[in-house]
This record gives C-alpha cells, sequence and structure tokens, in this order.
C-alpha cells in the first residue's frame, strides 16, 4: 500500500476533506484532518446543501453513508413567485425523486462525516498558516507556534489556501456576482408572510437581473440567497454593507418596487454573509516538481460559483478518485496516483466550470425567468 507508514495531513474539515478521510480511513491510512474552527459546535452558516446522484450521492455510497444521507437530507419541491408576492408555479417532490437532489443542512453534513470517522480524527482551532520543507517531511505551522510534520499534505481548506503555491500558480478571479445571504431566526413569527408564500419548499424569483432563493427549512432558520451583478463602479458600496441596518436598507431600495412581503423577509434577518463569487481558471498545468507529496481537492482546487450546484459535488469526485488512486494498487508512487488524479480533475471541473459560468450568465441576465425553467 503507498500509504503504509505514511501520516498523512488534510488541511480542512469541510465536506470535501472529512470525505477524504473517511475514504481513506476505510483503507487503513493515518489520517488527520486540521480544522480552524474552535470545535465540531462551532456553527457553519449559508445554505442548504444538495447531493447529485451521479457525483455526491456516488462518493457517499462509496463511504457507506448514502442511507444516513438520505435520512437525514429533506426532498424539497420548488416554488416560483413574481415580484408581487404571487406563486406562479409549485413543483412537489414525488416518491420516485425524492433521491435526486435532497437538501442538508451544512451542519448535519458536517456531523454526518464527524461520526464515520475514527475518534480525534480531527484536530480543531489549528488555523493553517504556512507549509515548509523540512529534512523530507512537510512541517505545517499553525497559528499559536503550533507545528506538526506529516509525509503528504492535501489541501481542502477552500479558494484561498496557502498550500497551492507549492501546486500551481493560480490565482482567484472575481466573476462579478454578489450574493447576499440572510438567516432568519423563528420566520414563521419573524416574517410570516414569507414563510407561507414559501410553503415549506424552497422558492424562488427572479425580476429585472435580481435574483433571490430562499429555503424556509434550513435546520432551525429560514435562509435566503440575493442574487444580483456587482456593478463595475459603485462607489457606495463599502458604506452599503457596512452592518446590519445598512444591508437591509440597501436590499430595501433595491427591491423598491417589490411586494411588502420581500421586504418583510429584510426586516426580519438576523444575520448576513456577503459572498463576491469566485473562481479559479484551470488553464494550466499544475507543477510536477513538487519536493514531496501534496495535492488540492474541492474548492481549493477548482472554487467555482454556485449556479449550477457543481463545488461540492465536483469535490466529492475529487476525494474519490484520488482516494482511490491511493489505495487500489494501480500506482507505484504516491506522486503517480496524484498526478492521475489531477489530469482527470483538470477534465471534468473544467466541464463544471464551464456549465457555471453559462448558468450565471443566464441567471444574472435582466430577462431571466426562473418560471422559464419550469415550462
Amino acid at each position: 500500500m503507498l500509504l503504509k507508514n505514511k501520516k498523512i495531513a488534510i488541511i480542512g474539515a469541510g465536506p470535501v476533506g472529512l470525505t477524504m478521510a473517511k475514504l481513506l480511513q476505510q483503507n487503513g491510512a493515518d489520517v488527520k484532518v486540521y480544522e480552524r474552527d474552535k470545535n465540531a459546535q462551532t456553527r457553519i452558516s449559508g445554505g442548504t446543501l444538495d447531493l447529485h446522484k451521479e457525483t455526491g450521492q456516488k462518493v457517499m455510497q462509496k463511504a457507506g453513508l448514502l442511507e444516513k444521507y438520505y435520512a437525514m437530507a429533506k426532498p424539497m419541491g420548488r416554488n416560483v413567485a413574481d415580484k408581487y408576492g404571487e406563486l406562479l408555479f409549485s413543483k412537489n417532490p414525488t416518491t420516485e425523486n425524492q433521491h435526486d437532489n435532497p437538501e442538508i443542512n451544512r451542519n448535519d453534513l458536517r456531523q454526518l462525516l464527524l461520526t464515520s470517522l475514527a475518534n480525534d480524527t480531527v484536530v480543531w482551532d489549528r488555523k493553517f498558516t504556512e507549509l515548509k520543507e523540512d529534512n523530507g517531511k512537510w512541517l505545517l505551522q499553525f497559528e499559536n507556534e503550533i507545528e506538526v510534520t506529516v509525509d503528504f499534505v492535501i489541501g481542502a481548506n477552500g479558494g484561498m489556501s496557502v498550500a497551492r503555491k507549492y501546486i500551481n500558480d493560480a490565482t482567484i478571479e472575481y466573476t462579478g456576482t454578489l450574493i447576499i445571504q440572510g438567516e432568519v431566526a423563528f420566520p414563521e413569527v419573524e416574517c410570516r408572510d414569507f414563510y407561507q408564500l414559501c410553503n415549506d419548499t424552497i422558492l424562488m424569483s427572479a425580476e429585472d437581473g435580481n435574483l433571490l432563493v430562499a429555503n424556509p427549512k434550513n435546520g432551525n432558520v429560514l435562509s435566503y440567497s440575493v442574487i444580483f451583478k456587482k456593478p463595475e463602479t459603485s462607489p457606495e458600496t463599502e458604506s452599503n454593507f457596512e452592518n446590519k441596518e445598512n444591508i437591509i436598507a440597501f436590499l430595501t431600495n433595491r427591491f423598491a418596487d417589490w411586494h411588502e412581503t420581500y421586504k418583510q423577509l429584510f426586516r426580519a434577518t438576523s444575520s448576513f454573509v456577503l459572498w463576491p463569487t469566485r473562481k479559479i481558471i484551470l488553464n494550466k498545468p499544475w507543477k510536477n516538481n513538487r519536493p514531496l507529496p501534496i495535492t488540492l481537492i474541492g474548492d481549493a482546487a477548482h472554487i467555482m460559483p454556485p449556479f449550477a450546484g457543481q463545488g461540492l459535488n465536483i469535490g466529492l469526485i475529487d476525494a474519490l478518485i484520488l482516494s482511490d488512486n491511493l489505495t487500489n494498487g494501480a500506482f507505484e508512487t504516491i506522486e503517480d496516483a496524484i498526478y492521475d488524479y489531477e489530469k482527470q480533475m483538470m477534465v471534468y471541473a473544467k466541464e463544471a466550470q464551464l456549465e457555471t459560468g453559462k448558468n450565471e450568465a443566464a441567471m444574472t441576465d435582466p430577462n431571466f425567468s426562473f418560471l422559464k425553467n419550469y415550462e
């Protein structure tokens, strides 16, 4: 086995990093995951996630977790409403399609993966800062002068990963779209009209270049995203987003001619996250003169906006292919296994990015309509 007597470090305890650890542990590998969050109870904000049948669900099955995923995820229908608060279309899940793309809360998915790992696999409160070669080993450095020595590093810590410089010269590019994510606690009370419009399913609305997607069943909150093309010149943007009250005022003004139901949603929001969408273009070969075994998976390798729902699913395929290469006995060295994974990843990740880019252009067009997708 290529990984015999090797210590493996995965940087980042997101779903891709944790799945990678699970797949390696199934084959007896010595693996630790280093995560900057304080502990396993640290809450992750953001919309729900759905695993696609041919990608994410396939990986969950390989990890022995598919049935648990189905048990925790919620089959969700789709409601399309106009800016006047009128329901235009409704589609509910059926017995036949309930497992096509059920939605799972991010915290629930993390807990599902964590409970599948050996005790103490994840080392919490470790903010990764630097990586160095040291006597034939990798020396991982964290805040507070903490260091760890390992044989093999897998970066799964997102688009801003410090480890990338050892692997490629790619830089983050902003795509020009801004997503404002909001959460409402007790939505059945705080924004009752909007909550009823959702009717326990995902609500979508698009008018004049403004998109709104909401899920009233994201754990114990209603979460939503407002999506629009960010103006190239917007001198007041920074002041608009200084605090929650300014964001509410910004959204209320931007949706001034929308129904009061939507403004009720904005006023009820307890917290916001601003997300300028980013991508890493996979247009150059990765370095093949790395001093020691190291690679990237998930957003660290190929971050992309969420407009095709591909980011997580492609990251899970990364974990599946890389773990298989490292454990199936088909490669003579860890480096050979890594380079084969990266060669495959360049193909399917580029395809996913292309699909995502086309969707982003279409969805941020002022003439876009969710209703057309269901006609």
